[in-house]
């Protein structure tokens, strides 16, 4: 196996040759699983003023020294803050004033007392606070630490601080974060287009019938989802024939559509019909054809115009497994997302064999006292495609193994999130 190129050298090669798209700006409704291109930084404090954390009253904490329920203190209500609107004046000492969950504290107030360790009845009653008119003095039922119940401005970031660094990937709490602050717009890094390609005289589209000698195209679709799912925008192609004429006429299509990426299923073996190597002399220049693993040895990596290509085997697991390895971290770093790949250590409940090569088999995942045991999703062959819809990772055999024995701790590439 000598003369196949290592796994890890391929994929420096690959990540090497490849670069981060340039930014784009999109509104924050449209922002949510992009990944932001530049640092943020806050234009204001968040919470932008001091407020109260809770419905009740805010006073010095100092007037409600001794106040207990067998010992209640009385002050009167000067004013009755809502929630967005801002008192008109300061509070004096021996002063309360009715307040609301996030209405701005009245200058002076250095504590919040909550309603319900008061006299106020409006939440029993089942009046609304902001509706019913303040009594004209609260008694207090317990005395109140200074900064007790409030809210300080800029307690969760400060105006001129970095609220996210770039390549962060947004999701809810980061949109809540960024309308807090402000931002109707966001930089963020273009997401790569990608067209997948498929050709040869066997496939048929799934809304075809199946003539003898023919199958489905299964990888375009599955390619589209993982493509999808590494946050790139998939282009499916309708199939070529086994022609070079038709081959070179999808590759040309392909270029006019002007991807970051080309991904082909197929072609790329030594059989009669593979006819993309041609094709790659005319428009482009690959870097390598066969790589040490198992599956996926006819892999194809190179440029088509300077684009980014990858020439997947044609059996549905090998295209998989050679996506996993080694298109998603490229695509990763062309959408300015983390290159790293999520692995667990697993321990084997049997043996498992290879030939030589870098193994990827196919495993479920399951939590022992001790760790991760891997176990076979069953029969490992390239085209067995239910192997992967079983699978939770891709058990790594290392090279030069033909059976890793049971009781063997290996590195398990994560298919799925462990739940």
């Amino acid at each position: 196996m000598s003369h196949l190129l290592n796994v890890d050298t391929a994929a420096e090669n690959i990540l090497a040759s490849v670069k981060t798209l340039a930014a784009e700006t999109v509104s924050l409704a449209e922002a949510q699983g992009r990944v932001i291109a530049q640092d943020i930084v806050s234009p204001i404090d968040l919470p932008p003023f001091d407020n109260s954390a809770m419905d009740g009253y805010a006073l010095y904490s100092e007037d409600s020294k001794q106040a207990s329920r067998a010992h209640p203190i009385t002050l009167p209500v000067a004013m009755d803050i809502l929630a967005g609107s801002a008192p008109s004046a300061g509070l004096q000492r021996g002063q309360a004033a009715r307040i609301m969950t996030g209405a701005p504290l009245p200058a002076g107030a250095d504590a919040v007392i909550p309603v319900e360790d008061t006299d106020d009845d409006w939440q029993d009653d089942g009046q609304k606070g902001d509706s019913a008119a303040p009594p004209k003095q609260v008694q207090l039922f317990r005395c109140l630490r200074p900064g007790e119940n409030i809210r300080r401005a800029g307690e969760n970031i400060a105006a001129g601080a970095r609220v996210m660094p770039a390549r962060t990937t947004i999701g809810p709490a980061e949109i809540g974060m960024l309308a807090g602050i402000g931002c109707a717009k966001i930089a963020v890094i273009r997401r790569p287009k990608v067209v997948i390609l498929s050709s040869g005289d066997e496939l048929v589209d799934i809304h075809q019938p199946l003539e003898p000698g023919q199958i489905r195209d299964t990888n375009s679709y599955t390619l589209a989802g993982l493509v999808r799912q590494a946050g790139g925008v998939p282009i499916r192609l309708p199939i070529a024939d086994d022609s070079l004429d038709s081959i070179r006429a999808l590759y040309r299509r392909a270029l006019d559509i002007n991807p970051d990426m080309v991904i082909s299923t197929a072609g790329v073996s030594v059989g009669a019909a593979d006819l993309v190597r041609i094709v790659m002399d005319e428009l482009g220049d690959i870097d390598f054809w066969r790589i040490n693993m198992r599956p996926g040895k006819p892999l194809a990596y190179g440029t088509l115009r300077g684009l980014p290509f990858f020439g997947l085997p044609g059996n549905p697991v090998s295209a998989m497994v050679t996506f996993e390895v080694l298109v998603r971290p490229a695509l990763a770093k062309i959408a300015g997302r983390d290159i790293r790949q999520r692995k667990v250590k697993a321990r084997i409940d049997a043996d498992m064999g290879s030939d030589g090569r870098r193994g990827y088999n196919r495993v479920t995942l399951e939590r022992g006292a001790e760790g991760f045991i891997a176990r076979s999703t069953g029969i490992q062959s390239s085209g067995a495609l239910m192997s992967m819809v079983l699978a939770d990772g891709l058990a790594v055999i290392p090279e030069g193994l033909t059976v890793a024995p049971a009781g063997s701790v290996l590195d398990v590439l994560l298919l799925r999130d462990l739940d």
